[in-house]
Order: C-alpha cells, then sequence, then structure tokens
C-alpha cells in the first residue's frame, strides 16, 4: 500500500479538483468530496501503470498575501 499527497482546491463551478503533486499529469474533478476522492484513487492507479512518481516531497501549502 502506497500513499500520496493530493491538492484539493474548489474552482468558480463548484467543482473540487484534485491533483497529485508527484505524478504528473495525475488529476480529476467532481461536484462532491466523495466522488472526488474515488476519481482521484482510479486516477493514482492508473498513473502509476505508465510512470514513476518524482522523488519530490509535500511539505505543505503556505497563503502569501500581496497586494494586488
Amino acid at each position: 500500500m502506497r500513499e500520496f499527497s493530493v491538492i484539493i482546491e474548489k474552482d468558480a463551478d463548484g467543482y473540487y479538483v484534485a491533483s497529485v503533486p508527484v505524478l504528473r499529469g495525475c488529476h480529476t474533478q467532481a461536484k462532491s468530496l466523495d466522488t472526488l476522492m474515488k476519481r482521484i484513487k482510479e486516477s493514482i492507479e492508473l498513473c502509476l501503470e505508465v510512470e514513476t512518481p518524482i522523488a519530490n516531497e509535500f511539505i505543505g501549502v503556505q497563503k502569501v498575501a500581496v497586494n494586488a
């Protein structure tokens, strides 16, 4: 069993979007978090069939404020 860090965001249309930083191109979207988690697991399994995860270690997310 392997574990992967997943980044989850909510877009302007209300969809949840998930991506896996160590697997390039591994992402999916859904209207609910339950569906999103099922889909990202499937996406990870498919990505692992064709690529090897990069060696980056996920550290975290930090908010930064700037004048815009």
